[in-house]
């Protein structure tokens, strides 16, 4: 599994991660079991949030990494409606709690909200020099969010956002922003939340099966190596089962071709900018 420096830390994170949005709706030993192979896989970052089944996912990734702390990337998110400094330390500590670890790794404001980003940002602060987070980042964030973070002096680790073949809204100005500011993008929900991009009656289905059988790999593995072409992105699929895990960990050591990229890229176009930043 490859890695890559994340953001401006020294931090060199796996490319492929593993998300866990509603993995508590899976049966708990299969969530476990997927999550640890996983890890056996090198797929060592790993996504959660207090919103996830309101604690109970991050929940089942503690007992998941309960004697691997070690080995993993540890993340979570805050909601906006907690993230005051108060709500933040408060909401940080109920975290740590339900993951079974004294700290993690990167913690981020799940969505803008009607609090100042100053003070969410103070409380990360306050958070890191306690030791309880390692770095922070934020998701859902468009320019002009980031352009604020920007005016405090406030670097993020990560921006977590929408992305995959069908919504390719952040390459216009995200993608850019986040390269020159040394800003690491995570692409949450890689696969969309549509089976037609792999199905290869469809146009661009054919073509991306054409693109994984001249790489050897499978049509999901080649979809996720699409969207790790540029240098500064990480995925983080969520896999509730180890079959999926295992082909997901596949992409983390695929490379793409001029010619594969420039046929995917023809075939899922990018489409024009968007008022809004898309977000699930």
């Amino acid at each position: 599994m490859q890695r890559r420096k994340f953001g401006a830390s020294d931090r060199p994170v796996s490319l492929v991660g593993q998300g866990s949005w509603e993995i508590e709706a899976a049966r708990e030993a299969d969530a476990i079991a997927a999550l640890r192979r996983g890890l056996d896989l090198g797929l060592t970052h790993i996504d959660t949030a207090e919103m996830y089944g309101n604690g109970a996912s991050e929940k089942v990734v503690g007992k998941a990494i309960r004697d691997r702390r070690d080995d993993v990337f540890l993340v979570s998110k805050v909601l906006p409606s907690n993230a005051s400094r108060r709500g933040t330390l408060r909401a940080c500590e109920k975290t740590l709690q339900n993951l079974q670890t004294d700290h993690l790794d990167c913690y981020l404001l799940h969505w803008r909200g009607p609090v100042p980003l100053s003070e969410t940002v103070d409380a990360f602060l306050t958070l890191q020099r306690d030791g309880k987070i390692r770095s922070w980042g934020v998701s859902n964030f468009d320019v002009e969010d980031l352009d604020e973070l920007d005016g405090i002096s406030a670097q993020p680790a990560c921006n977590q956002v929408l992305y995959h073949l069908g919504e390719r809204a952040i390459e216009h100005a995200v993608i850019p922003w986040c390269a020159a500011h040394d800003v690491a993008v995570v692409a949450y929900t890689p696969f969309g939340q549509s089976t037609s991009f792999y199905d290869a009656a469809t146009p661009g289905g054919r073509v991306l099966h054409q693109v994984a059988e001249r790489r050897g790999a499978t049509a999901r593995q080649t979809a996720l190596a699409f969207l790790l072409r540029n240098p500064h992105l990480f995925v983080i699929p969520k896999a509730a089962r180890i079959e999926h895990v295992q082909d997901n960990a596949g992409a983390g050591n695929l490379q793409l071709d001029a010619a594969g990229i420039a046929a995917i890229d023809a075939a899922f176009k990018r489409g024009a900018p968007k008022q809004h930043l898309p977000m699930i």
